[in-house]
């Protein structure tokens, strides 16, 4: 019998659902209560108690995993990004740290896109002048008329590049890799410099990892390059953008607007200058929001730790509906 920590948020409202699951391979859970992520004191109280778990953005630290080695096997990450596992300190132990590549390319990208689209045609003002009583017609722009940059041309930038291509905008990346000349050439991509890339954007698309070199890459100063009236739009990770830059930006009115899917802290403290802000939209860190997207996450979460903990479970597909 394996026991398993159990504490991926977008699995646990189905955990009736896999429980039975899980014990027919053999594992137990343990199920703390989760509010969002499960920082380093919360996980150190269940130290040493489980063999694997089924985790969301929890703080695996170099200190959490010394105190939950040996016995901890395996680390299965609810989606892709694993920045808040020290994933080089825990293979060290021996612990294996699992995720799923790709996962949500296609939900990812139609959300850019989707704030692109509003901040350019200013539906959502113009709903909410309509709603208040006034007939105001604000002006738009055609996608055609606008430049934008992405910020880390992964599996997401290169989706939203192919997504703006089909609206006829001129488009710019930044990568510290090597990008495809033939994705380049097929989609019409200029690759700048970051000072460059912020100086003729109209929308700039953060979607690169977090990690050292991208830790606060958007900040007062790259955040001074911008192009005056930019939309800044984040759906990458939180620490990405320095955030008392970001809104002493938007304050000034250097930039013209931004769409935040995740932040420094979440939940968003509801004292930040962010929620007060009319050119900024907001989202609880859902840009990744697809069904379908989640069902083969969930499985393949679960996968991934009978795997890490040499489970066979061949058979698994015929659980799923």
């Amino acid at each position: 019998m394996a026991t398993v920590l159990f504490s991926a948020p977008y699995m646990i409202p189905f955990v009736d659902r896999f429980r039975p699951i899980l014990a027919h391979y053999g594992v137990e859970l343990i199920e703390p209560v989760v509010h969002e992520r499960m920082g380093e004191d919360e996980l150190l109280a269940y130290a040493g108690q489980f063999d694997g778990t089924i985790c969301g953005d929890d703080r695996y630290t170099p200190r959490v995993l010394d105190r939950c080695a040996p016995r901890l096997r395996v680390i299965s990450k609810w989606g892709t990004g694993i920045d808040s596992i020290d994933k080089v300190y825990a293979e060290t132990l021996g612990i294996s740290v699992r995720n799923t590549p790709n996962a949500f390319t296609l939900p990812v990208a139609d959300s850019v896109l989707g704030y692109i689209l509003a901040f350019a045609r200013r539906q959502p003002w113009m709903d909410r002048a309509i709603k208040s009583g006034e007939w105001q017609k604000i002006p738009g722009r055609s996608l055609s008329e606008c430049t934008l940059g992405v910020i880390g041309l992964g599996n997401i930038g290169k989706a939203v590049i192919r997504r703006a291509r089909g609206f006829g905008m001129r488009l710019l990346g930044n990568d510290i890799i090597p990008i495809a000349p033939d994705f380049l050439a097929e989609n019409n991509v200029t690759i700048l410099p970051l000072q460059e890339l912020m100086e003729q954007a109209d929308f700039i698309s953060v979607n690169c990892d977090l990690n050292p070199t991208s830790h606060h890459l958007i900040n007062r100063q790259t955040l001074s390059w911008a192009r005056p009236g930019a939309i800044l739009i984040n759906t990458a990770r939180g620490p990405i953008v320095e955030e008392a830059a970001l809104v002493e930006a938007l304050q000034s009115g250097r930039l013209g607007g931004a769409a935040l899917d995740v932040f420094e802290v979440e939940p968003l403290p509801a004292d930040s200058p962010l929620t007060g802000m009319d050119q900024v939209m907001l989202a609880p860190h859902n840009s990744n929001s697809s069904p379908a997207a989640w069902e083969r996450v969930h499985w393949n979460t679960i996968r991934n730790l009978l795997q890490g903990l040499n489970i066979p479970c061949d058979d698994l597909a015929r659980w799923m509906s």
